[in-house]
């Protein structure tokens, strides 16, 4: 290894482990692999013995190094190998009607009780959040109303909070003002009004497949046809694919999740982005893009927003901050293009305007709750989060089990043996006190039988390394 470059000393012991790290990746050091003594990697490094044992102690919370009494510190985890990823989805090449079953209302039936560990609820625990620096945003929005938020909001949203949008924008390459922006309900109502402004009933919709159920309930309220386009695990919608649906379906709109698709985590790459922007700006094709895991990403740099390639409007990008900072406070935003007019239209016969005390303590807390602090902090959860899920998914699962591994959201999609009924396996799983969402609900016409997805939003501990046992157990009898 070569010797660290100067930096602040807080960061040194993350320098140290990110390099490791990429070692384990690439297999430079594998599974049962002896590292260096702590005072042989402090010497090596010119680093103190302090940073050099937070380096081994990031890396071995993570699952990575396991340390062992009088010996030292191991290789004990590589995701390289972790269980094979999952096929790529081959949905139906037709545009159908959208049915949703009752089994969703089985799955997300008691979200809230104690006695359930939820597997399938996709958003971060409790504890992830800064609940405090949120107290106190409202409290200080409360402070600063002239009317204590008991009126409504402008129909457009907060212009504070418009303003901190526009300014997150740069991180994934836009150049958004507070005029670019409709705050809304959550990332639900910004894809709901974007899909009213933009189609009619009868027409039909590009989506990647699997997704997230709750785009079928909307589509199925609003009359929509859906044409599911294959999704890579890894590197999200088949772009070829998609071409070909255009040009022999009469496509009046795309819904995508490009950035850690929701059920899968896969991920769009920057170029084909680009690709699939000059593609649907070229046939002129409305692009509804769901960005709500943007900011949750595990690497160095925030994957850039289909929004960041759009320069005739025909992107319409939403957000949230659910899955990042408050699921409760239900604030999302459209940034709607060309067809802003019709989402402000809409939004003012659909709901007048969105929650006037949420919308002032979110603007607070983005203007001086170091968001940028929290979301590090927060990735660094979930990633490690998620090392932990895949390795215990490893251990405890069948061999002929196929996992994803995201490099983003908390998302983990299981493909089990075609023998597998999830459905079932979700409701014997309950037995034990355990939800997982199975893949049925993650298709149109009900598909990936032996498919379902968990969360890593739970801190992983003894209980929950328990569950994923219990589950493995009951998938393989």
């Amino acid at each position: 290894m070569s010797r660290v470059e100067e930096a602040p000393v807080d960061h040194l012991y993350q320098e140290v482990a990110d390099r490791i790290e990429r070692m384990i990746e690439r297999e430079v050091l594998k599974v049962g692999d002896k590292l260096l003594s702590v005072r042989a990697l402090s010497k090596e490094q010119g680093i103190s013995l302090s940073t050099a044992f937070q380096a081994y102690y990031h890396l071995e919370s993570k699952g990575l190094v396991e340390a062992r009494p009088q010996s030292g510190y191991y290789v004990k985890f590589s995701p390289k190998h972790t269980l094979e990823i999952p096929s790529t989805c081959e949905p139906s090449a037709e545009a159908v009607p959208v049915s949703v079953d009752d089994m969703i209302a089985s799955v997300y039936s008691d979200l809230r009780s104690d006695k359930l560990i939820n597997l399938s609820l996709g958003a971060p625990a409790p504890e992830l959040l800064p609940a405090a620096k949120l107290n106190k945003a409202v409290v200080q929005a409360l402070r600063n109303s002239r009317d204590c938020c008991l009126g409504y909001e402008h129909v457009q949203g907060n212009v504070k909070l418009r303003k901190q949008i526009a300014r997150q924008s740069f991180n994934w390459g836009g150049t958004l003002t507070e005029d670019d922006v409709v705050v809304t309900a959550g990332c639900m109502e910004a894809l709901s009004l974007s899909l009213k402004a933009v189609t009619r009933p009868g027409d039909a919709v590009a989506i990647e497949s699997p997704t997230y159920f709750g785009v079928f309930q909307v589509m199925e309220s609003l009359g929509l046809k859906v044409v599911e386009i294959p999704n890579d695990p890894e590197k999200g919608i088949d772009l070829d694919c998609l071409d070909q649906s255009i040009r022999k379906f009469n496509i009046n709109a795309c819904l995508f999740v490009p950035n850690f698709n929701n059920p899968m985590g896969s991920c769009l790459p920057d170029e084909k982005k680009k690709k699939l922007v000059d593609l649907v700006t070229f046939h002129k094709i409305p692009l509804i893009e769901d960005d709500i895991y943007g900011e949750l990403y595990f690497g160095k740099t925030r994957p850039r927003t289909c929004k960041s390639f759009d320069r005739k409007g025909m992107v319409i990008q939403c957000g949230s901050v659910s899955k990042s900072l408050a699921p409760g406070y239900r604030i999302g935003w459209a940034v709607p293009g060309k067809y802003k007019e019709d989402v402000i239209r809409l939004k003012r016969m659909n709901s007048v305007a969105t929650n006037t005390l949420s919308q002032a303590a979110i603007a607070d807390f983005l203007e001086n709750g170091r968001y940028e602090l929290h979301l590090r902090h927060l990735r660094k959860a979930l990633h490690t989060q998620c090392l932990r899920y895949l390795q215990a998914i490893s251990e405890y699962f069948p061999e002929d089990t196929r996992v994803t591994r995201p490099q983003g959201g908390f998302v983990l999609w299981l493909e089990l043996d075609k023998k597998v009924d999830a459905y079932k396996l979700h409701k014997r799983a309950l037995k034990h006190g355990i939800g997982i969402a199975p893949g049925q609900i993650f298709s149109s016409q009900g598909r990936y039988e032996n498919c379902f997805r968990i969360s890593f939003g739970l801190p992983f501990n003894d209980r929950v390394e328990q569950a994923i046992k219990t589950l493995g157990e009951l998938a393989g009898s």
